[in-house]
């Protein structure tokens, strides 16, 4: 039988990241690497990616493949900051597709489906922050990133899972507003009440994904894999947070924490807590460990696919554009702006 397994570096990362992948698979996903790296260059187009991305969009275009950054949403709002091309391509979900846009007014945004939306982005309107405020005046208010403008527009500083500690330490007084994510808000206030004194006002938001990691599911792992270190994510529910570290060492952060973590442990096995394909990040990052990962995917993330992100090259510039267009009125992006770069501050 002949082996039709594609070669390439592409292919290479690819099987690393994704063992399971058939190859007929991998050859037409090259096919498809080929024509969206083509296009990028006539067109001029930067593309990011997020870390739970399906692996073939996050594989670079070092390693044969098409993104030209692959991060969490801290790492990503700074490249859109920087990004250094007439369009960009967001692999990810609108919210952060909106941030890219509100730091690069004068580039064109596109997002291969707007149907990438976010549970936890979802679960909270600007209406609500001003409710919030109009309750507890004078309050300052931090919004977690993972939301969209109008929220954004409304708070005092925006600010990621990396991020938090240092920007709850920034502001005086004895409360802040933290939303929306009552889970990593949880798992937040324990920290900030001891380092600074202050106590949070949470909403009650909450990742379609990360609230799935009970401590009876984390626990069941525990028992089939007791060597094993615990990765969970703050958005994690702070109850299982507790049952995950207790005896397995292991650690609660943000994505870059957790990859970190992995590269500094000298463990070789690991469960992890988060987005199934962190878990490919992981296999491709440290392929000399065993990741055991719960295959729970964010549907919103998984509606970018290789194949829209072709369609989106191949429409911009013609009248099918606007399908993928991201636009806001530049008041609201003004708005939005001042928060963000606040945050960036803390980066």
């Amino acid at each position: 039988m002949t082996n039709i397994l594609a070669k390439g570096s592409f292919a290479s990362k690819l099987r690393m990241m994704n063992p399971s992948v058939h190859p007929q698979e991998v050859a037409a996903m090259e096919e498809a690497v080929a024509e969206i790296s083509e296009l990028k260059r006539e067109k001029n187009v930067v593309i990011l990616s997020h870390y739970y991305m399906g692996p073939e969009l996050q594989v670079t275009v070092q390693e044969g493949g098409i993104a030209d950054f692959v991060g969490d949403s801290l790492g990503l709002s700074v490249a859109a900051k920087t990004a250094d091309a007439a369009h960009i391509i967001f692999c990810g979900v609108k919210f952060m597709a909106e941030t890219a846009k509100i730091l690069n007014p004068g580039k064109q945004v596109w997002l291969p489906s707007f149907e990438a939306g976010c549970s936890l982005a979802e679960s909270i309107s600007g209406a609500d922050v001003r409710a919030l405020k109009a309750r507890y005046p004078g309050v300052p208010v931090v919004a977690y990133i993972n939301t969209y403008a109008e929220t954004k527009a409304e708070a005092d500083i925006c600010c990621t899972s990396r991020n938090a500690m240092d920007i709850a330490r920034s502001f005086g007084g004895d409360k802040l507003i933290f939303l929306p994510d009552v889970f990593m808000g949880r798992n937040l206030q324990t920290r900030i009440k001891a380092e600074t004194g202050k106590d949070l006002i949470l909403w009650d938001g909450k990742c379609e994904v990360h609230e799935q990691f009970t401590p009876q599911r984390i626990n069941g792992l525990k028992l089939v894999h007791p060597k094993a270190q615990v990765l969970v994510h703050w958005e994690v529910p702070d109850d299982a947070v507790a049952e995950a570290l207790t005896g397995a060492g292991g650690v609660v952060g943000s994505t870059s924490d957790i990859i970190r973590f992995v590269g500094e442990s000298a463990n070789r096995e690991f469960i992890l807590g988060s987005e199934c394909d962190l878990g490919a990040t992981l296999r491709g990052m440290y392929p000399e460990k065993q990741f055991i990962v719960p295959c729970i995917k964010c549907p919103h993330m998984k509606q970018i696919t290789l194949q829209r992100t072709l369609d989106t090259l191949r429409a911009i510039g013609t009248d099918k554009q606007e399908a993928y267009r991201i636009s806001m009125e530049e008041e609201l992006r003004l708005r939005a702006l001042k928060p963000i770069e606040r945050m960036l501050e803390f980066a």
